[in-house]
């Protein structure tokens, strides 16, 4: 490797996308902004200048949170390619890859899990470059000569700061210890000296971050797609556990819970006339936003098809978690079947038993148990069926799964989506929650049982229970375990798994228990992924510690 070419990836990796919050807003989007005189400097210039000015470059920053569900590769990263939610989701306990890509096989088998790897690399660097827009705005924010008020200030930073504690949350839990910058970062003060910084370290960097945030967010936001009090809240309840300090996690979960949020209990919204269960009815587009009549949500986000950047707008959720019911003979593509999918992750085995029978999350409306042979889906029974007939999900134990039977494994029906006028696109469009007021239940309890807090834990759980239409728990059933049970029962397909198997240090006991592809392979090394080689090799003045076993 040549000292230019070293050069140009402290650039990538430090600057190159420090002012991608400014490309994502303007027509350019070429890859000369990696030269040490680009243009972007200028630009930045003129957009800190008032308000209106920051408020686009936060616009830029909430995309860069969206790219968590958009693909990974293209030249701007953002094609139907490589999810980045696989790294945090998939070769867990309820979680494997139905149809691996190369990036898949990385968490499924554990191959390919090296430095070397483009995909760890490439979510690594989105990371940094979440934290250096984060940064930029945060700086530039001190300018004493920007038209606005102390408040407009302050809210503008504290939206900025928890999103680069969400970058960092993210940084810590897939790579432990990682560099820690907190200040712009631009061509003229490039650093190749790095420094890996505890994750105790840093904990204290997010706390710092996301308790301005909690005094500057509003109550309420005008979007659900921006951060208010509650996230800011969340974040701190669940970031308390990992810093060993469960009573103050336990009342940052009690103040989202006591704040203007309500589990959904009953049918509401764009399919209320249709059969459902309250649980579903929060993730149909049209749905979503509190403005809608979603009491739930706490953090959305936000999707719109615009035909001149559908970069803005696209995921890839349905893509990779609806499975291949398309080649069911005789059963069709439909948009109330969720539209076309390639089923690259779906729910273990285990993952889709662990429900009981009344269970509404693991229901017909939640999980594909089935498909009716309709006529009005332009379906062609076979012969010997008929309209009316039930074509049956089967769950086939993981390691027996074939090109030939996976046609029919069960998938998660939270991400279905379709546009009626192109049932066959790669991306969707509609609004999805990110974070949700029974995570923070779940989060409660597991401050309480930190605490020994075990009829309170249960209780916690408890609430979440009802809702889904299941019976009560004991104290004595309110353990680790348990609640990592009903995490998955609530939250499967939807949060970064492994993060909840880290924090309770369950991740290698449960994958070996749960996934029979995964479990076998996963080793000690597997708790983090490695730092990218291009990140050591650009580091040139310092040598950067590795992560043990690679």
């Amino acid at each position: 490797m040549t000292t230019n070419n070293k050069k140009h990836l402290i650039l990538r990796w430090v600057s190159g996308g420090i002012l991608s919050v400014l490309l994502v807003l303007t027509a350019g989007c070429a890859e000369d902004f990696l030269e040490e005189d680009a243009p972007n400097i200028i630009v930045a210039e003129n957009l800190f200048t008032n308000t209106a000015g920051f408020e686009a470059a936060l616009n830029g920053l909430y995309h860069e949170v969206r790219k968590e569900r958009m693909g990974s590769t293209g030249q701007n990263e953002t094609s139907a390619g490589d999810i980045r939610f696989s790294l945090m989701v998939n070769g867990t306990d309820n979680v494997f890859a139905l149809n691996p890509g190369p990036s898949e096989r990385v968490t499924n088998e554990f191959i390919q899990n090296n430095p070397e790897n483009a995909y760890i690399e490439r979510i690594f660097n989105w990371l940094y470059r979440t934290v250096n827009a984060a940064n930029t705005i945060i700086d530039r924010a001190d300018n004493p000569d920007i038209d606005w008020t102390e408040a407009e200030k302050n809210q503008v930073l504290a939206e900025a700061r928890t999103i680069r504690a969400w970058a960092y949350r993210h940084l810590t839990y897939l790579w432990g210890d990682v560099p820690l910058n907190m200040t712009e970062s631009s061509g003229a003060s490039i650093k190749t000296d790095w420094e890996r910084a505890s994750v105790e370290t840093i904990y204290q960097a997010m706390e710092e971050d996301w308790l301005f945030a909690e005094q500057h967010l509003p109550v309420e936001v005008a979007s659900s797609g921006r951060v208010s009090q509650a996230v800011a809240q969340h974040y701190l309840a669940e970031l308390y556990i990992l810093m060993n300090r469960p009573a103050e996690a336990e009342a940052k979960a009690q103040a989202v819970i006591d704040g203007p949020y309500q589990l959904i209990t009953e049918r509401y919204g764009v399919r209320a006339d249709q059969a459902g269960v309250p649980f579903m009815d929060q993730f149909y587009d049209g749905n979503v936003l509190r403005s809608q009549g979603n009491t739930e949500v706490l953090w959305a986000i936000l999707q719109e098809n615009l035909v001149d950047n559908p970069d803005q707008g696209r995921n890839i959720m349905r893509r990779y978690f609806v499975g291949f019911y398309r080649l069911i003979n005789g059963i069709e593509l439909s948009v109330d079947r969720g539209g076309r999918g390639i089923g690259r992750l779906a729910p273990t085995n285990w993952g889709i038993n662990v429900y009981d029978a009344a269970d509404d999350r693991g229901s017909w409306y939640a999980i594909s148990r089935g498909y009716i042979y309709t006529e009005a889906n332009g379906d062609v029974p076979p012969e010997g069926a008929s309209f009316g007939d039930t074509v049956f999900t089967e769950v086939i134990p993981e390691p027996d799964i074939t090109n030939a039977n996976r046609t029919r494994y069960p998938h998660s029906r939270k991400w279905e989506w379709a546009d009626p006028n192109n049932i066959v696109l790669n991306e969707q469009f509609g609004d999805q929650p990110y974070l949700r007021l029974a995570d923070t239940y779940l989060l409660r309890a597991e401050a309480q049982i930190a605490q020994d807090k075990a009829a309170e834990a249960a209780e916690s759980i408890n609430v979440v229970r009802r809702r889904a239409g299941v019976g009560d728990i004991t104290a004595a059933d309110a353990t680790i375990d348990f609640l990592l049970d009903e995490r998955s029962r609530e939250l499967l397909c939807e949060e970064q798994r492994r993060y909840a198997l880290i924090r309770n240090n369950r991740l290698l006991e449960r994958v070996r228990a749960y996934n029979p592809i995964a479990g076998p392979v996963i080793a000690e090394r597997d708790r983090r992924f490695p730092i990218p080689q291009s990140v050591i090799d650009a580091n040139l003045t310092s040598e950067m510690r590795q992560n043990g076993g690679y």
